[in-house]
């Protein structure tokens, strides 16, 4: 909303997030009162940012406003259709009620600490559906001369009233803040991810306090940086997402287990990060799941703490190298016949080459031709034009790799005659 100058230069004097402005006028004392829905609020516009909430229609829009007997002013409203009378002076009770606050979490409601003035008393309900209409506590006063709790029974919203009654002092609400306790829920854990050939760099430890809940009572913001990896085959690499729903810091410790074994072993335990790399050899050759457990116990008594955990997908851990047994070459006419056998204890093998005289690598099938089983035979011939001297000294060298890319290699020397 703006206020234009008789220059006609422009300045804004009320704006909101919530309300639309559907009716306009001024009242008997000159105040600016603005009609808008879709919460049927009434409101009287003093000055820069400066405003009262004079009422809340039992209608979601105020559609209209016009002057009535007396200084009154009518106003119309929509869903429902009403006409209602905004009389010109103030009265002798009215009352406020606060948007409905939501905890998030279950919650046990404990001491209001007010501010204000004058003659004022203060009601707190509570509910576990966001419509106060719908199987809420019914309004029960708040003592605020004793400082007592509210009262209410535990929920996840809640909501208070202030009936100012006139008097004396012309009575005032300077602030109203509900103090709670949400119930204790176990953190969660999204996923968990296992990369073979990945190492996590530790993230730097921040220094200050860590970001918690702001005073309206909505968690804070967040700031996760990735963590830094780079591919090391040597390494396995887990990652992890968790949350607490009550913003409690968490810790993770990390188990593994291999196939066809019931105990999960310790791997790491106190991590604040949620990524974790180790060294690959300290698994031997298998297939193996790890469990990250979440704990909230830096945020709790002992004894309050409640863990979470989540078991990775299987994975596999191969760091031997094929086996290169039974390597023999002859010449055989114009041809040189090279025979071997790659065996790896735990994969399959993947493919093999060989080289004769450091020439370029060159692949040779099996002797079954599919290569998918963990031992295969290999029987080739080559050509003798291809090392181009039949008479010299010659070295064959092969090698094999596995399904991990584990190579295993091995050579022999075919003396001149």
């Amino acid at each position: 909303m703006y206020r234009i100058a008789a220059d006609g230069s422009p300045s804004q004097i009320w704006s909101s997030h919530e309300d639309i402005v559907y009716a306009l006028a001024f009242d008997s004392q000159n105040r600016l009162l603005a009609g808008t829905g879709n919460r049927g609020h009434v409101f009287a516009i003093s000055g820069l940012d400066e405003f009262s909430d004079l009422l809340k229609a039992p209608a979601s829009q105020i559609t209209g406003l016009a002057s009535a007997p007396g200084g009154a002013l009518y106003a119309a409203s929509s869903n429902l259709g009403k006409i209602l009378v905004l009389g010109p002076g103030p009265e002798t009770v009215g009352s406020y009620e606060s948007d409905v606050f939501d905890a998030k979490i279950f919650s046990r409601w404990g001491r209001v600490e007010y501010r204000g003035v004058g003659n004022v008393e203060l009601l707190a309900r509570s509910g576990n559906v966001d419509n106060p209409d719908r199987n809420w506590s019914s309004w029960k006063k708040v003592d605020l001369a004793k400082e007592a709790e509210m009262g209410v029974p535990a929920a996840r919203y809640a909501q208070w009233k202030a009936v100012l009654h006139s008097g004396g002092t012309k009575p005032a609400v300077e602030g109203v803040t509900l103090n709670y306790l949400p119930k204790n829920v176990a953190p969660e854990i999204e996923d968990v991810s296992v990369q073979v050939g990945v190492r996590y760099q530790p993230l730097p430890k921040s220094v200050g306090p860590a970001l918690g809940t702001d005073v309206s009572g909505s968690a804070g913001v967040h700031f996760e940086s990735p963590v830094p990896s780079m591919h090391d085959r040597d390494a396995i690499g887990v990652k992890w997402n968790a949350h607490d729903d009550n913003d409690d810091q968490l810790v993770y410790s990390l188990y593994y287990r291999g196939d066809g074994e019931t105990r999960w072993l310790l791997l790491k335990d106190n991590l604040t990060d949620k990524a974790y790399s180790f060294d690959a050899s300290l698994l031997p050759d298998g297939g193996y799941t790890v469990k990250v457990v979440a704990s909230d116990a830096p945020s709790h008594s002992p004894g309050e703490a409640l863990t979470a955990e989540k078991v990775s997908h299987r994975f596999e851990v191969d760091t031997t190298p094929p086996r290169i047994e039974n390597l023999t070459a002859s010449v055989e006419g114009a041809q040189i016949h090279v025979h071997f056998r790659a065996g790896d204890g735990f994969s399959t093998i993947k493919r093999a080459e060989y080289s004769v005289d450091a020439s370029d690598w060159r692949y040779v099938e099996p002797v079954g031709q599919l290569s998918d089983a963990k031992v295969e035979d290999y029987d080739f011939k080559v050509a003798l034009d291809a090392v181009k001297d039949a008479a010299s000294e010659h070295v064959v060298v092969v090698r094999a790799f596995d399904k991990y890319d584990n190579m295993g290699a091995a050579k022999t020397v075919l003396r001149g005659k």
